[in-house]
C-alpha cells in the first residue's frame, strides 16, 4: 500500500525536504522504481544521476505528484506543491505562446487557467523573468528562442509557482557551455535563497557541483550522499557498464 504525508519529525542535522521509504512506481505493465529508500535534503541542490532508463524522470514525476507510487511511503516536509520543469521538448514550439504567457502559466496553480491574474501575480511573474534575465524577451514566441532562452523561460515558469521545491528534468541538455554555466549558477543561488532544487542530469560536472547526489541504476538506488562520495571512478564505471 502507498502512503503519503506532508510532514515528518525533525531529523538529526538538516531536515530532509522529501523522504522515500520502500517506494515503488512505474507505468501499467512496466515497473520502474524498485524499493527506493532515500532522502532529499532541504535548502540544498541535489543531482539525480544515472544512465538512460534508470528511472530519473519517473522519480521526478513521483516527487512532482504526476506519477502515483504503487507502494511505499512518500513524505514531504514542505507545505506547497512542488514546481516541476520538464524537459524542453515537453512543451511544443508550435504552441502560439509568448515568453510572458509561458511564465504566467506558473500562476495557474493559484488562480486556475481561466481567472484573471492579480497585481501580485503579475509582480511574481515579473520577478521570475528578471531573475532569469528574460524580461526583454517577454513578447517573443517560444519557437523563436534559442535553447538556452527557452530553458530559462521554463525555469522562470517554475519559479513563478513560488514553491520551495523545484524539480528539473535535464535542464541543461543540448545547451552551449555558457548557457549551462548560467543555469548552474542560478540553481546554486536558488538553493542559497531557500529553495530545495532537484535536477536530473547527465552532466557530471553539474552533478559534482551539487550539495547532494542520488545515483540510480535500473530503478534501484545505487548511491546517495555527497557527490565526491557517490560519483567515484569505480562506481561510475560499474553503473554505466552493460547490465
Amino acid at each position: 500500500m502507498f502512503k503519503t504525508s506532508s510532514s515528518f519529525p525533525q531529523a538529526a542535522g538538516r531536515t530532509p525536504r522529501v523522504r522515500l521509504t520502500g517506494l515503488c512506481a512505474g507505468y501499467p505493465g512496466r515497473p520502474v522504481l524498485q524499493q527506493l529508500d532515500l532522502e532529499i535534503p532541504a535548502l540544498a541542490a541535489t543531482a539525480l544521476v544515472g544512465p538512460n532508463g534508470s528511472g530519473k524522470s519517473t522519480l521526478l514525476g513521483v516527487l512532482a505528484g504526476v506519477i502515483p507510487p504503487t507502494s511505499g511511503e512518500l513524505h514531504h516536509a514542505g507545505g506547497r506543491p512542488p514546481a516541476f520543469v520538464p524537459q524542453r521538448g515537453a512543451l511544443g514550439d508550435a504552441l502560439p505562446l509568448t515568453v510572458r504567457q509561458t511564465v504566467e502559466m506558473g500562476r495557474w496553480g493559484e488562480r486556475g487557467p481561466w481567472r484573471r491574474l492579480t497585481r501580485q501575480d503579475h509582480a511574481t511573474v515579473d520577478t521570475a523573468m528578471e531573475r532569469l534575465g528574460i524580461a526583454g524577451l517577454a513578447t517573443r514566441q517560444l519557437g523563436e528562442l534559442s535553447g538556452g532562452q527557452r530553458q530559462r523561460t521554463l525555469i522562470a515558469q517554475g519559479l513563478a509557482q513560488e514553491s520551495d521545491l523545484l524539480l528539473l528534468d535535464e535542464p541543461t541538455t543540448g545547451l552551449d557551455p555558457e548557457a549551462r554555466e548560467r543555469i548552474g549558477v542560478l540553481l546554486t543561488e536558488l538553493a542559497a535563497d531557500g529553495v530545495t532544487v532537484v535536477q536530473a542530469t547527465h552532466d557530471l560536472e553539474a552533478a559534482r557541483s551539487a550539495d547532494a547526489c542520488l545515483l540510480l541504476r535500473d530503478g534501484h538506488l545505487a548511491g546517495q550522499g555527497r557527490p565526491e562520495q557517490v560519483l567515484t571512478t569505480s562506481t561510475l564505471a560499474r553503473i554505466w557498464q552493460p547490465a
